[in-house]
């Protein structure tokens, strides 16, 4: 039976499963489901009403590291996306919470909500808080991100990994809120997002994600 997933193609979480799936060359069905003003039998798959869920036969699962994590032990076969050994998949996992929890409440929600939301439906772009989080929050996050990188292709093992995934999955939504990370300040980031954002997995969801920004015009 075909994998289902469940939530809408601009949240950085439902990407960074798509590309996980993606990756792993497995085949599934995409059901579009909002953040918000969702039919109730979401609740049925996931009762906190968060994008995504996933359903695989009988097993419905939650949270997009939960589902990204049973993907990877499922389909070990396939290219492996945590790390080869017990030190990598920890770096890999603490790298991609990074991402998830520090870097989406300023890249999506609020520059992505600022520039992109609010003008959809009709409400004005606070700039303010926009610069505030390009100037003020977002750079201690990229120099540490920086650091952490160094020269490596990837973030961990010298391969892509989710945690590679899960920064490019944020850099995204940045990036479609007009702003772009600093090659001169964050060289090593820039070339890290560059390389990933080439790859044909994102490559194949910004086509289908520039068709639903470009329908998106702001309400008059």
């Amino acid at each position: 039976m075909k994998l289902t997933v469940y939530g809408v193609p601009l949240s950085p979480y439902v990407r960074k499963l798509r590309l996980c799936l993606a990756e792993k060359a497995l085949d599934y069905q995409l059901v579009m489901v909002l953040p918000f003003d969702q039919p109730a039998w979401f609740k049925d798959l996931n009762p906190l009403g968060r994008i995504p869920a996933m359903t695989d036969g009988d097993l419905t699962l939650a949270d997009s590291s939960v589902i990204c994590q049973y993907l990877e032990d499922k389909y070990n076969n396939l290219k492996p996306l945590l790390g080869q050994t017990a030190e990598q998949h920890a770096k890999v996992r603490w790298l991609e919470k990074y991402a998830d929890y520090e870097l989406a409440p300023l890249t999506t929600f609020m520059l992505f909500q600022q520039r992109i939301i609010n003008p959809s439906m009709g409400q004005h772009c606070n700039e303010d808080i926009v610069q505030s989080v390009l100037s003020q929050k977002l750079p201690v996050h990229f120099d540490y991100l920086e650091q952490s990188l160094g020269s490596a292709e990837f973030f961990v093992g010298g391969s892509l990994s989710l945690a590679d995934l899960a920064f490019a999955s944020q850099m995204v939504n940045m990036e479609h809120a007009g702003e772009q990370l600093d090659a001169k300040r964050w060289p090593n980031l820039f070339s890290l997002y560059s390389r990933i954002k080439a790859r044909p997995s994102l490559q194949n969801l910004l086509a289908g994600e520039q068709e639903i920004l470009t329908s998106m015009k702001p309400v008059k």
